[in-house]
């Protein structure tokens, strides 16, 4: 069943407006007919599986068939600071984030970082990875469609989730897996989670240290050293079981 997002406002007790190109999508590039059903997600809390009534050139008319509210995101949300990765890596990161249940994106800059990018090109990235971040909402069902912000430095980084339940940074040199154990036992729902992942080449140490002095807790994720697209969707793979399992 094809997926689409619409405004709150859009959504009546019985129909839903659907308006802007996604008209185009059902009407040139899917061919959809009227009788067909779709889900639609009004972005905060609610889908709802309809049957399209009418297709006119400026929107496309559904009438509601039932409203699900329990919905498939996490009863916690993540949010992903991600070292900025090099070639086209954030892209694949950013998409598999979303299907994992991520919040929100926030791409970093740190001492290591290799990729550098003005204001014109940094606008026409953050404005490519939420196009991305809608496809990957789509697919996957999800309610919400995720954000990816500006780019920020480290320290802006900090101070963004200061106000955060809790905040993790996996490190190659942190204690093993009991220290790991331990911290994600506390997550609970309800919370708002940090996840802070290096570029290539990882953290400085001074990075670390800085992040330790914010009550950012250092973790691992094994004996491996990950890569940095491997890193953030290992540890969001690992607190998407354990928000939904219960454990």
């Amino acid at each position: 069943m094809y997926h689409f997002f619409v405004h709150p406002d859009q959504i009546s007790e019985s129909q839903i407006r659907i308006q802007g190109r996604d008209v185009n999508h059902i009407k040139n590039v899917l061919r959809m007919r009227c009788g067909e059903e779709i889900l639609i997600s009004n972005g905060q809390d609610k889908d709802y599986r309809c049957r399209i009534t009418e297709i006119c050139p400026d929107v496309v008319i559904s009438h509601i068939l039932s409203v699900d509210e329990e919905g498939t995101e996490l009863p916690a949300r993540l949010f992903l600071f991600q070292g900025l990765p090099k070639s086209d890596k954030m892209e694949l990161i950013i998409q598999k984030a979303v299907e994992l249940g991520v919040y929100q994106i926030i791409p970093v800059a740190t001492k290591r970082t290799i990729v550098k990018l003005d204001a014109k090109k940094e606008e026409a990235k953050v404005r490519r990875w939420n196009s991305i971040c809608e496809s990957a909402a789509k697919q996957s069902k999800r309610i919400v469609i995720p954000e990816v912000t500006g780019i920020m430095t480290f320290g802006q980084a900090l101070e963004y989730a200061g106000e955060f339940d809790c905040n993790l940074i996996p490190y190659e040199l942190a204690e093993g897996m009991a220290g790991t154990k331990e911290a994600l036992g506390r997550i609970k729902a309800g919370m708002s989670v940090g996840i802070f992942i290096g570029p290539e080449g990882g953290f400085e140490e001074t990075e670390i240290q800085l992040a330790e002095s914010r009550n950012v807790k250092p973790i691992s994720l094994g004996k491996r050293i990950l890569r940095t697209e491997t890193a953030g969707l290992t540890a969001l793979s690992i607190l998407m079981y354990h928000l939904e399992s219960g454990i």
